[in-house]
């Protein structure tokens, strides 16, 4: 009977310290998050659909579906939650960037128009709203940033 006890003790402690040692939840492709990313998700993306977690050496973050628009939401990884991205059109530029973009970039073409919404109570240093315009020819890709007061801003080469 006391080895039984015993027995059942140590697995108990193992089952522990397995579960300790794995983080907690696992993401989709085995990477871990944190659970106060998971949770703040789960509360503030309650009706997300086709959640798919991918955890960096920077962030972790949740793409998913919400009313069949499909967005991402990052956190940093203590699981602060920094902001969300989504895909929009690109009718969503101002007039005004658009010229700005059309007179900078010419003979670039419009691909894909991302507006990233940033909590600002994180980092206070960043503008609420910003929109990221992917533009290519057929040498170069360039990503270019659309502040909050409609300024047109070189972000990132991408080839």
């Amino acid at each position: 009977m006391k080895k039984i006890f015993i027995t059942t003790a140590i697995a108990a402690l193992l089952s522990v310290n397995v579960f300790a040692a794995d983080g907690g939840k696992k993401a989709d492709g085995g990477a871990n998050v944190s659970y106060v990313a998971l949770h703040g998700f789960t509360v503030d993306f309650a009706d997300a659909t086709d959640v798919n977690w991918t955890v960096t050496k920077n962030c972790q973050k949740a793409s998913f579906t919400v009313d069949g628009v499909r967005k991402t939401a990052f956190y940093n990884l203590n699981g602060e939650y920094l902001g969300l991205t989504q895909r929009v059109d690109v009718k969503a530029i101002p007039a005004k960037t658009m010229k700005q973009i059309n007179k900078d970039y010419a003979g670039y073409e419009v691909g894909e128009v991302i507006v990233y919404q940033a909590n600002t109570e994180v980092n206070s240093n960043i503008d609420a709203t910003s929109y990221f315009v992917d533009l290519k020819n057929n040498k170069h890709e360039v990503l270019v940033r659309i502040t909050q007061q409609a300024n047109l801003e070189f972000f990132q080469q991408v080839r």
